[in-house]
């Protein structure tokens, strides 16, 4: 049976039952560690270092905005997890129509993408500035940590929850030594806390920090993460999980906080006070730190980077899956979920560096963070409808003070986004006037708004009574009088090995001697490839006599048998001939590939389980 948890092969592998005291409560630390990462990524740097060598101590309090929105909204998040066992994506999958899950899709699938452009670029510059390694090899090695991300899943969640709360540890370290190097004035701090008005550039940066700090994707993956932990599903239970979770929560994010403040201090201390304005670049940053401290500084800054961009790619991926497997119900191997991921974000870094050059891209990496800020409307919005609904969050719907502080969080988030958009719109216009600003974007612009605006709209105006969408597949159904099934016309794979008596058993006790048996197997050489029913190779004659062997056998045992040789992929070679001779029944012997054998030699049962609309039995 498909399992419909959200990263089932994770769901509840944590065990937080069996402990009691401090240890308890340390079972439910972990998943906000994963989120934090995504708070302290390069895509931050990038932002922070933007906004701090530009503004001085100016942003500060935006950074402390962002965050405090983002314990919001991560608890919400977690709150989701916890009580309906469902992710944001699953929930949006069941609280919306099916259309509005698809572009929901798009837009979490292009956040996500953004945010991995961010790691590989962060990578890159790390590998380069540590090692004098290219940019263009180092966005050409991050495509191998694909490798990594398997490694750590089938080695459990709390060895990948360690890793990555390394990775966290070797950053906060570095940005803490950095700050007693560079020596920052506490009374301009202080005074960065009290909020200004923002426009123009600063509004640009202050939006791609929002963007960097309450990072769409982690929505996704925190409601999910939570989902890891075991524990009672009763009230008190589910009250503990809920409170230990906003612990784990409170305590990560303001770790993360203090990351990309000391980030933003150290250019204010740096730079700016130097008056080098123009700080954007994270290389930049490296040699001036080396020029002005030398020493340990930039060693430091140049590890911190490494370790925040391999911690954010790991929970990047994760949360892909969730976005595809919640919001399409569709599952692929997380090796290919992960490369096309990763390769979806080479591709504008590799044109990047080509086409305009290395300096070119921390420009694209703030923008990445924009286009997460811009993308947050549509995670956010949903998660406050979800978990304000008493009817399926019963007594653990959040409480009015709450819904209020989360919709002015959103409000504030989607204000300051469509400032941005009709800003930068407007400057366009201005500076290119072409065609493309009146047929494309503006279009565009105002199909998203109008979706933005459905999604908010809909659960209001709009909410479903079935209970069927409480679940992921729907209710069970009831079983009333079961007749026995006959099969007329049953096919059976054969590959002439020792399991070939075990599929054929098995096949001729669903139908007994009433029924019809066609005895398959394709052959897979090149010349079957090429020549199809052309081919007289030894094989294929060697395997047609062998099928009549079979049929010769059966028959003596009073079974009616009739062979069919296939060729080429075997795959496509069985559901032709399956469908060809209108089976209702297909036996297939297992072929016990594991690991790298599946990945090499692939999956005949399932490929041939999708090609067809019949029952098969799969027999090991």
């Amino acid at each position: 049976m498909k399992k419909s948890e959200s990263l089932s092969e994770v769901h509840q592998s944590v065990d937080t039952g069996k402990r009691t005291g401090w240890r308890r409560i340390l079972s439910f630390i972990g998943p906000a560690y994963l989120v934090s990462v995504g708070y302290m990524d390069p895509g931050n740097w990038a932002t922070d270092l933007a906004g701090g060598s530009k503004f001085g101590y100016q942003l500060i309090w935006i950074l402390l905005m962002s965050n405090l929105i983002a314990l919001l909204l991560q608890s919400l998040s977690a709150r989701l997890g916890i009580v309906r066992g469902l992710d944001l994506a699953q929930a949006s999958r069941n609280g919306y129509p099916k259309w509005v899950n698809i572009p929901l899709f798009g837009l979490a699938q292009t956040a996500i993408v953004a945010c991995d452009l961010a790691e590989i670029i962060g990578m890159a510059i790390g590998l380069n500035l540590l090692f004098g390694l290219p940019l263009i090899w180092g966005i050409s090695i991050t495509i191998f940590d694909t490798v990594l991300l398997l490694f750590l899943m089938n080695k459990g969640m709390r060895k990948m929850e360690v890793f990555i709360v390394s990775m966290v540890f070797i950053v906060g370290i570095s940005f803490l030594v950095e700050m007693f190097i560079v020596e920052p004035s506490i009374k301009e701090i202080v005074k960065g806390l009290k909020p200004s008005v923002l426009s123009g550039e600063a509004l640009y940066i202050a939006i791609g920090i929002i963007g960097a700090t309450v990072m769409p994707h982690n929505l996704y993956l925190h409601s999910s993460l939570v989902q890891t932990r075991k524990f009672e599903r009763d009230t008190k239970g589910i009250k503990e999980a809920i409170k230990f979770n906003f612990i784990d929560t409170a305590v990560a994010l303001n770790l993360a906080f203090f990351v990309n403040a000391a980030i933003l201090i150290l250019a204010a201390a740096a730079f700016f006070k130097n008056g080098l304005h123009e700080v954007a670049e994270i290389q930049d940053a490296y040699k001036l730190l080396e020029h002005i401290f030398g020493g340990v500084a930039p060693t430091l800054f140049a590890i911190a980077l490494i370790a925040a961009g391999q911690s954010s790619t790991v929970t990047g991926t994760l949360a892909g899956q969730i976005v595809m497997e919640g919001h399409l119900n569709l599952r692929i191997q997380p090796w290919l979920r992960r490369l096309i991921t990763r390769l979806l974000a080479i591709i504008p870094a590799f044109f990047t560096i080509l086409y305009f050059g290395d300096d070119a891209l921390s420009g694209l990496l703030i923008l990445s963070q924009v286009v997460l800020s811009l993308q947050l409307g549509f995670a956010v919005i949903p998660l406050i409808h979800f978990t304000s609904d008493k009817k399926e969050m019963k007594g653990f719907a959040i409480k009015l003070w709450v819904k209020i502080l989360a919709w002015i969080s959103a409000s504030v988030i989607v204000i300051l986004n469509i400032k941005l958009v009709t800003e930068e719109i407007a400057n366009w216009s201005k500076e290119s006037g072409g065609w493309y600003i009146y047929v494309i974007i503006i279009p565009v612009a105002i199909l998203i708004g109008l979706l933005l605006l459905y999604v908010f709209v809909y659960p209001i105006f709009n909410a479903r009574k079935t209970a069927h969408i409480n679940v992921p597949h729907g209710n069970a159904l009831n079983i009333e009088v079961v007749d026995k099934i006959k099969y007329t016309h049953i096919g059976i794979t054969v590959d002439f090995s020792k399991n070939d008596r075990n599929t054929i058993q098995h096949a001729l006790l669903q139908g007994g001697h009433s029924a019809e048996y066609h005895l398959i197997h394709i052959v897979e050489t090149a010349a079957a490839r090429y020549h199809g029913k052309a081919t007289l190779d030894h094989e294929t004659q060697s395997d047609a006599e062998n099928l009549k062997v079979y049929c010769t056998n059966l028959e003596e045992l009073g079974y009616k048998a009739i062979p069919h040789i296939g060729f080429g992929k075997a795959a496509g070679g069985i559901a032709e001939i399956t469908k060809t001779n209108e089976l209702d029944l297909l036996v297939m012997g297992a072929h016990g590939h594991k690991g790298l054998k599946d990945l090499i030699f692939g999956t005949t049962v399932e490929s041939v389980r999708h090609k067809i609309n019949i029952p098969v039995l799969v027999v090991r």
